[in-house]
Formats: C-alpha cells, sequence, structure tokens
C-alpha cells in the first residue's frame, strides 16, 4: 500500500505546473510519515536524478520552506537543527534553546545528542557550555548529560526532596540553586509529579510560584518550562502554541517548531489540551492567525477541527 502511494506520489511532484506545486507539496507530504517521506526522497531522485531537498528549496519559500524542510527531518534531527540553530553566531536565541532542551525527555535527549553529533560533528553540550553561562549554563548541561529514563518513584524520597526544595529557596533568602538543577534533572517525572504534590504541604506557594519569586531571566524561563513539562507536557505545548498566536498575525518560528516536532510525537494530545485552555481549536486559531500556503501546510499537519 505504501510503494503504491509513493509510486503516483512521485510523478505528480516531478512534473507538476508551479500554480499546483506548493498545494501538492503540501498534500503529499503532510499526509505522510518520515519514513514515507524518506522514501518519497529517494525515489525522486531514483527517477529524476536530482536531489529532492534542494528541488524543493528551489521551488519553495519563506515559511512554508521552513516546514516542508523541517518535515523531511527526523524528530531527532529537527530538534539538533534548532538547538544548533539557537546557538550559532552571534547570540543566543535563549527562548529556543530553553524549550528545546527543557521540554524535551531525557530518551528524547539521548537520542537528540547522537543525532546533534552525527550531524554537525560536535557534543551538543560542548556547543551549549560555549554559548551560555552561570547557573542557566549548568540547568542546562545537568538536563543535556541524563541518562536514559526511569520511571521510579523512591517513594523514601518524595519527602525529602520536597523539604530540601523548599529549604532551598522559600525558606531562606537567596537561592540554593544547585539543589533545585541536582532534583529536577537527577529525578523521574513521576517521582518529581509526587515531590511537587507534597511541596504544597512545606510551602505557601506551589512550585511554580515559588520560581517565579526566588528566581529571574533565564533560568526562571527554564526552571519554569521543566516544571511545566513534568507536571503536563502536553499542556505546556499547548500554553505556547496560545501565546504565539495571541496578536493579529503569528510568531511564525514559535509554531512552526511546535507543530513540526510534534507532529508525529503528541500533536493530537496538544489539539487536545489547546482546546481545553482556548475553548478554541487548534485548527480553528491556525485558520484565524495564519494565511496562504503556511496556513495551509499546518492545517493539514494539524489533522482536523476538534
Amino acid at each position: 500500500y505504501t510503494h503504491t502511494i509513493i509510486y503516483l506520489s512521485i510523478p505528480i511532484l516531478y512534473t507538476h505546473t508551479m500554480i499546483y506545486l506548493s498545494l501538492t507539496i503540501i498534500d503529499i507530504l503532510t499526509r505522510r510519515s518520515y519514513s514515507q517521506r524518506r522514501e518519497i526522497a529517494f525515489e525522486y531522485e531514483k527517477r529524476s536524478k536530482k536531489d529532492m531537498i534542494t528541488a524543493l528549496k528551489g521551488a519553495l519559500s519563506g515559511s512554508l520552506e521552513a516546514v516542508i524542510l523541517g518535515l523531511m527531518k527526523s524528530t531527532a534531527q529537527y530538534d539538533a537543527s534548532e538547538i544548533k540553530g539557537s546557538i550559532k553566531g552571534l547570540g543566543t536565541d535563549e527562548e529556543t534553546l530553553i524549550e528545546m532542551v527543557c521540554s524535551r525527555s531525557a530518551e528524547e535527549l539521548v537520542e537528540i545528542k547522537r543525532v546533534y553529533k552525527e550531524m554537525f560533528k560536535k557534543e551538543l553540550e560542548k556547543d551549549v557550555a560555549g554559548d551560555t553561562s552561570g547557573d542557566f549554563r549548568s540547568l542546562l548541561l545537568a538536563l543535556a548529560k541524563r541518562d536514559e529514563p526511569s520511571n521510579i518513584v523512591d517513594y523514601e524520597k518524595i519527602d525529602q526532596d520536597a523539604r530540601a526544595l523548599y529549604e532551598a529557596g522559600v525558606k531562606r533568602k537567596g537561592t540554593d540553586v544547585a539543589t533545585w538543577i541536582t532534583i529536577m534533572s537527577e529525578r523521574s517525572v513521576p517521582h518529581l509529579q509526587k515531590v511537587f504534590d507534597r511541596y504544597k504541604s512545606y510551602s505557601p506557594y506551589d512550585m511554580q510560584e515559588s520560581i517565579r519569586k526566588e528566581v529571574k531571566g533565564d533560568l526562571e524561563k527554564s526552571f519554569l518550562t521543566l516544571v511545566e513539562c513534568f507536571e503536563n507536557k502536553q499542556q505546556y505545548f499547548a500554553n505556547r502554541l496560545s501565546e504565539a498566536m495571541k496578536g493579529k498575525s503569528a510568531k511564525e518560528k514559535v509554531v512552526t517548531r511546535i507543530v513540526v516536532s510534534r507532529c508525529e510525537v503528541d500533536l493530537m494530545k496538544i489539539r487536545t489540551e489547546f482546546k481545553k485552555l482556548n475553548q478554541k481549536s487548534l485548527y480553528q486559531t491556525i485558520a484565524e492567525h495564519t494565511k496562504g500556503d503556511y496556513q495551509k501546510v499546518l492545517l493539514s499537519l494539524c489533522g482536523g477541527d476538534d
């Protein structure tokens, strides 16, 4: 079945007139999985003797090009490219770097690091360390160095960790950031969910409120991203999409990054959370805040209205 689709797709992709080219590309590539898109690229090259990525770059531009080229990468390759882009050249795009490192699971980061080295011949940790500083750097590196994931809940440590977080922050003058980093980078997600729940019995503020009171800047954003993702990752992405489409026009870079990076991971769940948060579907919101081919490609990836 897959091969039938692919063989039907190739001539259309290769011979279509320019008027319909972008629509054909959107229709074919957004309705396939990454592995099917790779097969299409392989068949395209065999038939046309041209590289499909190069052909796509020549045929597309702007936001549509960014989405389609993103879809031609695996999820880990796309994430690795986004991290590289956030630290390449002068200045750092901290917003992207925080989202990419703090919202990814230990398992995802292990794969991203492997792919990053493959693509750029450099260690991700070294690049991040060279572009950041202070506690912000310490937190990102601690997260990047996490090993294979664990779902262990150490019931004996729940109370101990909750008290340690409270005593390292709200209870004292100044913040013992190192303790926060250790606990949040070395414990499993199910364990931390129970710790944050227990934390409320020590602190007058929940963990997110405590972070806002204790730290500022990139460190605050990083800790908040971590806690939001530990509590409900899909809600975090739904929030980010909502914020990116608050104004008249969308923050295209943010919308593109989330839709492309999560479309084969958990976009359906993000759609559900988005509807809960906004009483309006992600599909409708994209339709209102984008236009043209960029709108068409996002709506196709979104996969339907809720």
